[in-house]
């Protein structure tokens, strides 16, 4: 080790010993200023927003907000720029990002029952922040790159992080220690009742994920269940939390109706505006395009991109939007570093002009060969790119250029029109079973997830006269 790296890390471990926890006020690892920690939550909540994207509702989203901002004025970090955004996404979870930038997806939207719930659960992300946790994570990973000898510590600018400052997206995928998780509960259960809410409700979100399980979603997201512990464990801590309590907690803030009055017309599960598949036919009704994928074929609708995989894995087919026209797309991928470009020209695809090119490129993974196509379709071009490992691509050509062919303007009137399953909320005339409310309410979704996003639990269970009920209006056009 040289003299600089022993320095460096001396340097590293005496800074680390003077950063204090704001929360505990104990000394904390954290290689990053608060103002780096902000510039980093910053960058990637912009990408996140361009990637996943936000629901586009304002008042939904000020509804959120507000409540998140009140909950973080509560908190011991009330200065951070607190944002607290929705974004379009089926998959039940939350994130939060250095600095203060929190995410819920709709899908965690449609599963909570009232203000308190939600309460709980942006406190929980708030706590991370407040805590400093993800700092102490990318700290970690620092002194790991430093200590490799491929690190550089102590820089103002972002990007000289490395690895680090260029997760992006990766942040979401942060997975915290049992320790971490329950500092973050204990502080989120803590907010929430100082705001006045009952916190007893913070349960019934622990309760309803433990229900809902792992569900297999076209999402870039990852379920609570892969970021968080299991819930069982938290259902136990937060009763032992109300009992240290050893005071009435009647008269606290549910919330319910003001709730269940916002997310009312939400949508639920996936949105075929953003494009659905039927078979193996990709349709986008508001763009209005379709993209034939081969047969058995694995495929995945991005926010950002339409992908597929061969059934041996050692192929795939990618499509996105490209910038500007078909011959200034093309030229800028063919001119990429590290690929060389192959047999290239303008065509037609199905009317629409077009350039067409075969190349070879260097990846991390080996040398693979491909052919792109850059379609002009509505004052959009359309990048559709097909590769596979250099020595695999003659089986594949012809079916390549057979999915890239098949790119053209959507005309089904069915498809033109469809819209997605929504929540609608129905307040009872009378008691009476979840079994009989489906009968006179019919849902889009099975009887037992109609238990689960109403936090019932059985499908007999009685449901009082003046409740207000979930269920899932069906939409149109989808398989």
């Amino acid at each position: 080790m040289s003299w600089k790296l022993s320095a460096a890390l001396v340097l590293a471990a005496s800074l680390a010993g003077c950063a204090t926890n704001p929360v505990t006020g104990r000394p904390q690892l954290a290689l990053i200023s608060e103002s780096q920690e902000v510039q980093m939550g910053a960058q990637a909540a912009q990408e996140v927003q361009q990637t996943i994207g936000l629901v586009d509702d304002a008042a939904l989203q000020q509804y959120v907000h507000g409540i998140g901002t009140r909950l973080a004025a509560r908190s011991e970090r009330p200065s951070l720029p607190w944002t607290f955004r929705v974004v379009d996404d089926p998959t039940p979870n939350a994130f939060a990002l250095p600095g203060g930038y929190i995410f819920v997806t709709r899908g965690l939207l449609g599963l909570m029952e009232d203000e308190a719930e939600l309460s709980s659960v942006l406190g929980h992300e708030i706590g991370h922040v407040t805590a400093r946790h993800q700092v102490t994570q990318i700290s970690r990973a620092q002194l790991a790159q430093l200590g490799l000898g491929i690190g550089s510590i102590l820089v103002p600018e972002l990007q000289q992080f490395g690895e680090v400052a260029g997760l992006g997206m990766n942040l979401l995928f942060l997975k915290y220690g049992r320790d971490a998780e329950n500092q973050a509960d204990d502080l989120g259960f803590r907010y929430a009742l100082t705001e006045g809410y009952d916190v007893r409700e913070m349960a019934e979100v622990f309760a309803a994920l433990q229900r809902v399980g792992e569900r297999e979603g076209r999402s870039p997201l990852p379920s609570w269940l892969q970021t968080h512990p299991n819930p069982g464990e938290r259902i136990r801590r937060t009763g032992e939390r109300v009992a240290a309590l050893n005071r009435p907690l009647q008269g606290l803030r549910v919330g319910e109706a003001e709730y269940l009055g916002r997310i009312d017309g939400l949508v639920y599960g996936e949105n075929p505006r953003n494009g659905f598949f039927r078979g193996g036919v990709f349709l986008h009704p508001d763009l209005r395009f379709r993209l034939d994928f081969p047969q058995g074929w694995r495929t995945q609708n991005l926010p950002q991109a339409v992908v597929a995989v061969s059934p041996q894995q050692d192929a795939m087919i990618q499509l996105t939007l490209g910038q500007g026209s078909p011959d200034a797309a093309a030229q800028r991928f063919f001119s990429r570093q590290g690929l060389q470009p192959g047999q290239a020209g303008r065509e037609t695809v199905n009317g629409l002009p077009a350039v067409v090119g075969y190349f070879r490129a260097q990846t991390q993974q080996g040398v693979v060969d491909g052919v792109a196509a850059f379609v002009s379709h509505a004052g959009r071009t359309y990048e559709i790119v097909a590769f596979t490992p250099t020595g695999r691509f003659a089986p594949y050509d012809r079916l390549f250029r057979q999915t890239l062919g098949s790119f053209g303007p959507l005309t089904d009137p069915q498809a033109l029109a469809a819209q997605p399953n929504r929540i609608d909320v129905v307040r009872l005339d009378r008691a009476m079973t979840l079994v009989e409310f489906n009968r006179r309410y019919p849902s889009a979704v099975p009887l037992a997830e109609l238990a689960v996003i109403n936090g019932v639990e059985g499908e007999t269970s009685p449901l009082p006269a003046g409740s207000l009920v979930k269920r899932v209006v069906p939409g149109t056009g989808t398989p």
